[in-house]
């Protein structure tokens, strides 16, 4: 009977929280002859009630213990160096400049063929 209460409880919860980002959608659209500052700072200011009310879900909770965990997991990656990060980048521009000029010249060939063939 507990685990039931606290399932209502999280419905409860997802349906008030998607409601209040739904106002807020609605707010947006409803006062659409305020300053557009305005309603972007209420939309904003709706939005994080709303997500903080997402949040005191049970989905909610697991989503933020996901978050603040790959915080730390960030932290211990090994990021590339600059020139590592340069050479890479120029690779690839390389590679996608040779499939250009190779995709254009056999669209050349083929436009170059279709007409020879059709008169």
């Amino acid at each position: 009977m507990v685990n039931k209460s606290i399932n209502m409880q999280n419905y409860i919860r997802w349906f008030l929280g998607i409601a209040i980002i739904g106002l807020a959608v609605y707010g947006n659209l409803y006062f659409s002859q305020e300053a557009l500052l305005y309603r972007v700072l209420g939309v904003i200011a709706v939005s994080v009630l709303g997500l903080f009310v997402l949040s005191t879900t049970l989905e909610g909770k697991e989503s933020l213990k996901i978050i603040l965990e790959s915080r730390t997991e960030i932290r211990r990656v090994v990021w590339p160096t600059r020139t590592e990060t340069i050479q890479t980048v120029l690779i690839v521009v390389v590679a996608i400049i040779v499939c250009a000029l190779l995709l254009w010249g056999l669209d050349s060939l083929f436009g170059w063929a279709t007409a020879k063939l059709l008169g």
